[in-house]
């Protein structure tokens, strides 16, 4: 087993994060989308203004990094996750409340280093940053055709929702909802 490091990224780390999406999109989205809708989106997301912006608004966004043989350190992959309220049932009383949960916005992990448990790592920091703000769930979209799916079902989550998202362009996401409560 590699030796794996998280760390909170910074403003600085943007081109890194671009980066790592540009290696990992063509093989993660190539046989589900087109490549106009990957160009559209990974500049719609990964613009140095889009992640700027992400930041300071909250989205929390994290890098996985491999020591190398050299014990150099490789940055393989990212996560970035955000508080969320949402409105949740309450079984009780049948009335409305607001309920404290955190989004999953992104998770990748570059092709070469996808079993290296990176991808694990960043889920299980998405996970403790949502404990420690107190939400009692954390939440995510994934194409319906993307392998993560398989992913998340066996690190607990469920499928609770399916949507067609209108992302503008012409372009849709077709995605499911899925959730790990706590």
């Amino acid at each position: 087993m590699k030796e794996l490091t998280i760390r909170p990224a910074t403003l600085s780390d943007r081109a890194l994060i671009r980066s790592i999406s540009e290696r990992t999109w063509p093989s993660t989205y190539g046989h589900i989308i087109s490549q106009e809708q990957i160009d559209f989106m990974l500049d719609w997301m990964y613009s140095d203004t889009s992640l700027e912006q992400q930041m300071n608004t909250g989205c929390e966004f994290y890098i996985a990094s491999i020591k190398k043989e050299n014990e150099q350190w490789d940055a393989v992959g990212f996560c970035s996750v955000s508080p969320e309220e949402e409105e949740e049932k309450n079984m009780n009383t049948n009335n409305l409340e607001g309920a404290k949960a955190h989004k999953l916005n992104k998770l990748y992990v570059l092709p070469s280093a996808q079993g290296t448990g990176a991808g694990k790592a960043l889920l299980y920091q998405a996970i403790e940053v949502a404990k420690a703000a107190g939400s009692s769930s954390i939440f995510l979209q994934v194409n319906k055709h993307n392998n993560a799916y398989s992913f998340y079902l066996k690190q607990g989550f469920i499928k609770e929702a399916e949507f067609k998202f209108d992302i503008g362009n012409g372009f849709f996401m077709d995605d499911y909802v899925m959730r790990l409560t706590f």
